[in-house]
């Protein structure tokens, strides 16, 4: 299972690591790989904050945009029969399926934080 941190206003998935019995963080959203590790959660921390420092000076140092783009387009399959129910549903609530799609997983992310805040 993984979890998120946020350090310094950029996220990074965390997970534990049993083989050697640490925590493994990892940036996302960046052009590159910034990972850290620590066996606690204040350690990982500090080690992330170190590590997004070097990444992030490095980066401007050489003239790289650290951060990747995104399009906002993305492709997904999935079986007809989902994507009948889907259109079906979008079309009852008088959307395209691309708006049902960005509500429904709109949706989904704010009842993920706002599990995460209780």
């Amino acid at each position: 299972m993984r979890n998120i941190m946020e350090i310094n206003g950029h996220k990074a998935t965390i997970e534990y690591d049993p083989e050697i019995e640490m925590f493994r963080g990892e940036f996302t959203n960046l052009n590159g790989g910034a990972d850290f590790y620590a066996d606690n959660v204040a350690d990982l921390r500090k080690e992330g904050e170190q590590s997004l420092k070097i990444f992030l000076d490095v980066c401007k140092e050489k003239g790289i945009e650290p951060y990747k783009s995104y399009s906002g387009k993305f492709n997904l399959r999935i079986s007809p029969e989902l994507h009948a129910e889907v259109a079906l549903l979008a079309s009852s609530q008088n959307l395209s399926i691309n708006e049902w799609i960005s509500k429904t997983i709109r949706q989904s992310i704010n009842q993920k934080d706002s599990y995460a805040s209780s």
